[in-house]
């Protein structure tokens, strides 16, 4: 009895673990499919922690905190795109820029409107919404049903997001502008359009992946916080294939793997923390060793289209 309540408790922290991953990768998969790589995933990430606590601490709202940092995201998605599909600009070297931005914004928000303090003030958590009925299923209910609505979203958007991509008119366009903008462009479809909506929504997504973890986890904001979860997003992404719901499977491998060194730092195993602390990276190599090959990315991902000349720049 006592190993299957041990059982149910580690699959509820992997379900609360699986969030941040899946909307920071399916915000990249959502650009990647209009050829646009973002590496600004932790930039985002660290902004969206840092203005989604500052919002909920300062209103007394996790919508606020929640409106703040999706905003922000979509801003620098937004940037992206306009740098990018606009201007023309390297996407490489945009991105890193926006992940350095949000790197120092994230940090100095917090110092400038609370101030440096000894305890850091603290913002109530989100609740567990048990879903009736199925929240009594013994063993899987309180596992897939009694988690918080963010965990609910975030599966239920990757299944959106799939039905949408494959089964709808609109998610074929918005693929072949990644596959071939210049042939998407000759049958009237707007790939500049497509590209800065992916980017706003992807942003939006990142952004919100990162109000999660003080929302869900601390109550407060950490500098670095976020600890690499962005830059495992990218690696997840390809991991995925591209896919929404191979992301979705696959977010709950690299939070498995987060939430077991975790609790053997807990533990006491006597391993040093810094090397449980290395677990999600050395997992994230591995994975892509062994997919690396089978994994095929949009065909244009990365570069830019410049539609006067019918050419990619």
């Amino acid at each position: 009895m006592d190993f299957e309540i041990q059982v149910v408790n580690f699959a509820k922290l992997v379900m609360l673990a699986i969030v941040p991953y899946i909307l920071a990768s399916q915000g990249t998969m959502l650009g990647g499919r209009t050829g646009l790589f973002s590496v600004s995933q932790e930039g985002i990430m660290l902004l969206g922690a840092s203005l989604g606590f500052l919002g909920t601490y300062l209103y007394g709202s996790i919508w606020a905190g929640i409106f703040l940092a999706m905003f922000t995201g979509g801003l620098f998605g937004l940037a992206l795109a306009y740098f990018t599909t606009t201007l023309k600009m390297n996407q490489f070297v945009i991105g890193l820029a926006l992940f350095f931005i949000g790197l120092g914004l994230s940090t100095m928000f917090p110092k400038f409107i609370i101030g440096v303090t000894l305890q850091p003030p603290l913002i109530e958590t989100i609740k567990g919404v048990p879903i009736p009925l199925l929240s009594q299923i013994p063993f899987l209910g309180p596992i897939f049903f009694n988690q918080n609505w963010l965990v609910y979203f975030a599966i239920l958007l990757s299944i959106f997001l799939y039905y949408f991509l494959y089964k709808t008119s609109w998610g074929l366009e918005l693929r072949a502008v990644g596959e071939n903008p210049k042939a998407a462009d000759s049958l009237g479809i707007n790939v500049n359009k497509m590209r800065y909506v992916t980017a706003i929504i992807g942003g939006m997504l990142m952004g919100l992946a990162g109000a999660y973890l003080p929302m869900a986890y601390t109550g407060t904001f950490t500098e670095g916080m976020v600890r690499g979860r962005g830059w495992i997003a990218i690696a997840l992404t390809f991991f995925g294939g591209w896919s929404p719901l191979t992301i979705l499977y696959g977010a709950f491998f690299f939070a498995t793997v987060e939430v077991l060194g975790l609790k053997a730092q807990i533990g006491g195993f006597g391993i040093p923390y810094q090397f449980l602390l290395t677990l999600p990276y050395l997992a994230t190599i591995l994975v892509m060793v062994f997919a690396f090959k089978s994994v095929r990315a949009p065909a244009f991902l990365g570069q830019n289209y410049d539609r006067e000349k019918r050419t990619l720049a």
